[in-house]
């Protein structure tokens, strides 16, 4: 179990330089479905993202109303305005039935897609979880806020987009 690994929500950090980090746009989707789990991960984005120093007015919040609609949202939102990363917030519980495992695999490919197409970050945050006190422990709890990590995703991988552009970049082999 990953827990017994290590520490959940203690990533090793992934550091590129980024330039003018103010002036960077950053959509966050956010599922309304398990809106008291979804709208602490959505706090804990919004608010990393401000206190890597970017301006808190060009970070925007979409809601849609559920998991599953996070991949029309985020395609919507970034067809509409030039974003440099669309942060992906939900949670999908499981039930009784096979249900989640269509939701999270098809929200998880299609963003995969989505992020080789559209050529920015898409990042997947969406907590799959067993049960309801799983997610509270993941969206602030004692397992740390996967909202931050998803905003850490999109710092990194934002840093390592203008990093390969630079000219005589050094990354990789």
């Amino acid at each position: 179990m990953a827990s017994e690994l290590r520490k959940l929500s203690s990533s090793d950090q992934i550091h590129y330089p980024i330039e003018k980090k103010g002036d960077l746009r950053i959509a966050i989707i956010v599922s309304t479905y398990h809106h008291d789990i979804t709208s602490a991960l959505c706090l804990g984005a919004k608010n990393h993202l401000v206190q890597e120093g970017l301006n808190g007015e060009k970070i925007e919040i979409f809601y849609v109303p559920g998991a599953f609609e996070l991949v029309s949202g985020a395609t919507l939102v970034s067809n509409c305005k030039g974003f440099d990363a669309v942060i992906c917030l939900g949670c999908v519980i499981q039930g009784e039935t096979s249900h989640h495992d269509y939701i999270n695999q098809s929200v998880a490919q299609s963003l995969a897609n989505l992020s080789m197409i559209k050529g920015r970050p898409y990042i997947f945050g969406l907590l799959t979880t067993n049960n309801h006190q799983q997610a509270l422990e993941r969206a602030g709890g004692v397992h740390g806020n996967k909202g931050i990590e998803a905003a850490q995703a999109a710092l990194a991988m934002i840093g390592l987009k203008q990093n390969i552009h630079r000219e005589g970049s050094k990354i990789g082999f």
